[in-house]
């Protein structure tokens, strides 16, 4: 089946993904006037605030920004906003409110306490109260979303719990990684929980195995927003889904921070934040650090990648933009055993790929008397360095997320504590600093968010961080339409006999 076909295939596997409450045309316009002041005409609403009756635009002043998302109201600034759920303003008894006592409301009285500041009995509201300029039918649908407000929250966010999910292998090839990433949030998430959750929720992490292949890990996917009803998603392993995760959970609207994706955040998805970056931003950082300090923009150069559709779009991806940076003779090749004499006369060779198969072709090149320099991830060949022959010793350059001298003190200790807690050694590093650095960047989205979060208010938060310190990476970034926190790499020279690892100097960004 080919790639567009399976995406499509997995959206529709999806299409009945749970988005909390299903609300009628009517209701959902009323939610979004309620939450962010906006018409369902194309008119721009107003408000009147203050004894002077000051205009405002009414995106100024949501109803939502004082009386929440749930409709509940919390004090804040010194104003006590009211619960305006409509259980709470029917009651057949009525209310009194800051010594006020008046009858139920009705739809009515609704829209004179929007349009007038008064309750059903006329007495005026807080002056904090905005005063709304709506037509008719906006106020309409105001009304039909305040009667399903008390119902109408995100799916996995309760009074006092917050369910989040991640897909990890827990057996197979990958379960080592899988178990390491389960370690790593289970006891961050714990150290969370005990300190008091986060605006006093706990939070709960459903874990499922996303299998091997791509029917079973849109399976899974689909149990945790559809049976588990997870609120967000944080640090998934499921390489399966690189190439369809965007377009699944846009589908579904649900957030997802640090996908652990070996190629990175797709830059087009509003739902996903990476802490770190991918093989592209690092292959990138390599080849910047090449030009500059190796003087090889002008040399031939290949990209030796696997002859899968997936890492064949990246090599053709990187050749681009590598000659849009000034490289003039770059090739690709596609690794196999009769390889070799493509590489004939190549004195620089990015490679992606498996990390046996990079110590298998250094090897080659060694015995065809080639010596060209060697750039690649760590995250891809790390395992496998210390195999490379010693010809390549001070010609092999490899990019990391981050170096130890990006520790602080603090970081350090935070990190030396997790491992303790979770019995982990020192094994797969970067894939512990993601998964940990994944939640550090979720607890401060919802502490951000608020307690009347939601997952667009998660999202909002996210967007707002600016030089965010994790302590063990350069500091992160986001904003409006970036969602890589991290962008390029630290690049590493290794020196074979001495198995030395020296950085060549500060992190390289890259657009």
């Amino acid at each position: 089946m080919k790639p567009i076909a399976l995406w499509m295939t997995g959206l529709l596997a999806l299409s009945g993904l749970a988005h909390g409450l299903q609300l009628s045309d009517s209701e959902a316009a009323g939610k979004r006037l309620y939450r962010e002041g906006l018409s369902a005409l194309a008119v721009e609403l107003s408000a009147r605030v203050g004894a002077s009756d000051m205009l405002v635009p009414a995106q100024a002043v949501p109803c939502a920004n004082c009386h929440g998302a749930d409709g509940r109201g919390r004090p804040e600034g010194g104003v006590r906003p009211p619960d305006i759920t409509w259980r709470r303003l029917s009651t057949p008894y009525g209310q009194s409110v800051n010594g006020r006592q008046y009858p139920a409301y009705t739809e009515a009285a609704i829209a004179r306490a929007v349009a007038e500041g008064r309750d059903p009995a006329g007495n005026r509201l807080d002056p904090a109260m905005p005063r709304f300029v709506l037509t008719l039918r906006d106020q309409a649908n105001l009304t039909a979303y305040l009667k399903r407000l008390e119902d109408d929250s995100d799916p996995g966010l309760q009074a006092r719990h917050l369910r989040l999910g991640t897909l990890l292998p827990r057996q197979g090839p990958q379960a080592e990684l899988g178990n390491t990433v389960a370690s790593v949030l289970n006891a961050s998430i714990e150290q969370i929980n005990q300190a008091g959750g986060i605006h006093g929720r706990s939070l709960e992490l459903v874990s499922v195995d996303p299998g091997a292949d791509k029917e079973s890990a849109r399976a899974a996917l689909n149990t945790l927003i559809n049976g588990e009803q997870v609120f967000a998603l944080i640090a998934p392993l499921a390489p399966a889904l690189d190439e369809e995760m965007a377009g699944l959970l846009e589908q579904a609207q649900v957030p997802l921070v640090g996908s652990l994706s070996l190629f990175g955040v797709s830059q087009n998805s509003r739902q996903i934040f990476e802490p770190l970056p991918g093989l592209r931003e690092q292959v990138l950082a390599l080849a910047r650090y090449a030009a500059g300090a190796l003087q090889l923009a002008t040399t031939d150069t290949v990209i030796v990648h696997p002859a899968d559709d997936t890492q064949s779009a990246l090599a053709d991806n990187l050749a681009e933009r590598l000659r849009g940076q000034g490289w003039t003779r770059v090739r690709e090749v596609a690794y196999s055993a009769d390889s070799l004499q493509a590489l004939q006369g190549a004195q620089a060779v990015f490679y992606l790929g498996q990390a046996s198969e990079f110590a298998t072709l250094a090897g080659q090149l060694e015995r065809a008397g080639l010596n060209p320099y060697l750039f690649a991830a760590s995250t891809q060949v790390a395992s496998q360095v210390l195999q490379v022959p010693l010809a390549f010793s001070e010609r092999l350059f490899l990019a990391f997320p981050f170096v130890p001298q990006d520790w602080t003190a603090a970081g350090r200790a935070a990190l030396t504590e997790l491992r303790q807690r979770s019995g982990l050694g020192g094994q797969h590093a970067v894939l512990q600093v993601g998964a940990y650095c994944s939640v550090l960047l979720l607890s401060e989205g919802l502490k951000r968010a608020g307690r009347d979060v939601s997952r667009q208010r998660l999202i909002d938060a996210l967007e707002s961080l600016h030089d965010f310190d994790t302590g063990l990476t350069p500091q992160l970034n986001f904003g409006p339409g970036k969602r890589l926190g991290l962008s390029g790499g630290h690049i590493v020279r290794v020196e074979l006999p001495e198995q030395r690892f020296d950085s060549m100097g500060a992190f390289i960004e890259v657009p």
